[in-house]
């Protein structure tokens, strides 16, 4: 059963009364420009848009600044007047400025030297999956610089739910984002079944533990180390999963403990940090 998520109406609860984001170093505040996100913020939660009352009201302002700034925003064409001229929305500009360029793209662009990073320190290989049609997308792939690790290819499709990836993936979506990624699931070749009371416990551990850590269900003598890259809603922009190989003869490289905190590390640089 799909769960409704209400939205927040009012002004986003990370930022604080006067519209200053709590940021470390108060030397770099910029009132103005607070102030107009802290307006987008708002209308981005409302689906009919406001009248300038009901945003002074909401945020806490006097009625001239507030005006001042939404005439700016709707002369940037990032806010629009409805054609009574009583009420503000947000206009498809940042819409289409997110699409500007492929966000896969620019994701990759921005994970694949934070796991190079990963490698150096791991000396393991590491793979960004995400979500597509069904199942999981190898979207980057980043060997070991030692020469033994196990890996799998940039571009591979690998099951939804038989992977630590896939299972990241199903643990940090919303719950009707759950259910549709189910409902679009088809088997790739070798998937091993899973039960869905198995399913739902497996992703109520990972809820819990913030990562999945267990044997590869492909290959044997790997442990598979995956933990998920947050998007600015909590879910699962992507994961990073790491096969983790130990060595036996008489090289110590990293234990994996040390592995796993590492993978942590690197996905929360990826994550979206709330101000």
């Amino acid at each position: 059963m799909n769960i409704p998520v209400s939205k927040p109406r009012g002004r986003p609860p990370k930022l604080q009364a006067g519209g200053d984001a709590p940021a470390a170093d108060d030397r770099y505040r910029a009132p103005a420009l607070d102030k107009g996100l802290d307006i987008l913020e708002l209308l981005a939660t409302q689906a009919h848009g406001l009248t300038r009352a009901e945003i002074v009201k909401e945020m806490d302002r006097s009625p001239n600044e507030i005006y001042r700034m939404l005439e700016r925003l709707v002369a940037r064409q990032y806010v629009m007047r409805n054609a009574g001229g009583d009420r503000y929305a947000l206009s498809l500009k940042l819409f289409a400025m997110a699409h500007m360029h492929p966000p896969l793209n620019r994701l990759v662009n921005q994970a694949l030297p934070v796991m190079d990073e990963f490698t150096r320190r791991a000396e393991q290989s590491c793979h960004m999956g995400v979500y597509d049609r069904g199942n999981v997308l190898i979207a980057a792939q980043i060997n070991s610089p030692r020469g033994w690790s196990f890996a799998v290819q940039r571009g591979a499709r690998v099951g939804l739910l038989d992977t630590a990836s896939g299972h990241v993936l199903l643990a940090y979506a919303d719950p009707a984002g759950l259910e549709r990624m189910l409902a679009e699931h088809q088997p790739i070749e070798g998937e091993v079944p899973i039960a869905r009371s198995e399913l739902d416990k497996a992703i109520a551990r990972i809820r819990t533990q913030g990562l999945v850590q267990r044997d590869s269900a492909q290959t044997f003598g790997v442990v598979d180390i995956s933990v998920p890259v947050l998007g600015p809603d909590n879910t699962a922009l992507a994961t990073l999963t790491c096969p983790y190989m130990r060595r036996i003869d008489r090289h110590l490289g990293p234990d994996l403990a040390s592995v796993q905190d590492y993978l942590r590390q690197a996905a929360q640089a990826l994550s979206f940090q709330a101000a």
